[in-house]
């Protein structure tokens, strides 16, 4: 009998998995193309953007929330990038102040949730319409354009075949894995969402812990802000729309639970291929752009579903 429920548990955990790896076998039987090394690596590169912004969401939602507002801050901060990256200004001056944009977006979102305790579906709507008319009042509404050579090559370049955009997702991987699941913050965010009333008692300084991690998600945007001013060679105000619901999707696919305190960075990481790999098949095969949206929306009521369904049979 215990077998049997450990089996059922294993099968449960690695599921996503599995499906990944059906996915990828069916789509290169139907399309050949979709295997080749060019396709592969468009793949990571796509993935990468979308990766670093699901760990900062999977980080908020692990403790009890969620952050509509990633969209806007990726492109708010690509319009810090593209303005400083226009001139002779070192790289790392306009990557720190991408990520510092994006920080005093996430800190916002966190005081407004934790300290003005308001839902953080509203306190998030409403800084996803301020932070987007900030980055068209910025650039007066008109894509910036002409940011130097080294700026473009961040993106465009590759490290022994390897793309720089997965290095950083990679580093990004390791560093969030190594805080979620060795360090005492982790544990503690976890508590939150968890159980959060529990977690004040016990002494956690649960404030603290839920600005943070809506600082860590602003943070990560605003490097993903400057990663795709890189990528696309220009800044636009209209960036990134609905990729706050695309980190969503690849965190609840990938295994993190939807009410907090639950979620691992590998299922994080399968969910965001599994979403990319399912927009780029279908755009292998000739399949409208429309689909995907609806797909995704199935993907995530789907998911969505299976956890409550999940949570009610273990109560």
């Amino acid at each position: 009998m215990k077998e049997k429920k450990s089996l059922s548990a294993l099968m449960s955990e690695y599921f996503i998995f599995v499906i990944f790896i059906a996915l990828v076998i069916i789509l290169t039987c139907l399309k050949h193309s979709f295997i080749s090394p060019k396709n592969l690596v468009n793949i990571l590169k796509q993935a990468s953007i979308n990766g670093i912004l699901a760990f900062g969401m999977m980080f908020v939602i692990i403790s009890g929330g969620f952050d509509m507002s990633v969209g806007s801050t990726v492109a708010f901060t690509g319009i810090l990038a593209a303005m400083l990256g226009q001139g002779n200004c070192p790289l790392i001056v306009t990557l720190i102040v991408a990520m510092l944009g994006g920080l005093a977006v996430g800190i916002l979102n966190g005081v407004g949730v934790a300290v003005g305790d308001l839902p953080p579906f509203i306190m998030t709507l409403g800084t996803m319409t301020a932070v987007r008319g900030l980055a068209l009042l910025l650039c007066n509404g008109k894509p910036i354009t002409g940011i130097s050579t080294e700026y473009r090559a961040i993106a465009a370049g590759s490290i022994a075949g390897i793309p720089n955009l997965s290095i950083f997702l990679v580093i990004v991987i390791i560093i969030c894995s190594f805080v979620l699941a060795k360090t005492v913050y982790g544990r503690r965010l976890y508590a939150c969402g968890g159980n959060l009333q529990a977690a004040r008692v016990a002494g956690i300084n649960t404030t603290f812990i839920r600005i943070s991690a809506f600082a860590i998600a602003g943070f990560l945007a605003g490097l993903c802000g400057f990663l795709m001013t890189s990528r696309v060679t220009i800044g636009q105000p209209q960036a990134a729309e609905s990729y706050e619901m695309d980190a969503i999707t690849a965190c609840v696919v990938g295994g993190v639970s939807m009410s907090g305190g639950v979620g691992k960075s590998w299922g994080v990481v399968v969910g965001t291929l599994l979403i990319t790999v399912i927009a780029n098949g279908l755009d292998i095969l000739g399949v409208s752009s429309h689909w995907q949206k609806i797909v995704k929306g199935v993907i995530i009521v789907a998911a969505v579903l299976i956890d409550v369904k999940g949570k009610s049979k273990k109560n």
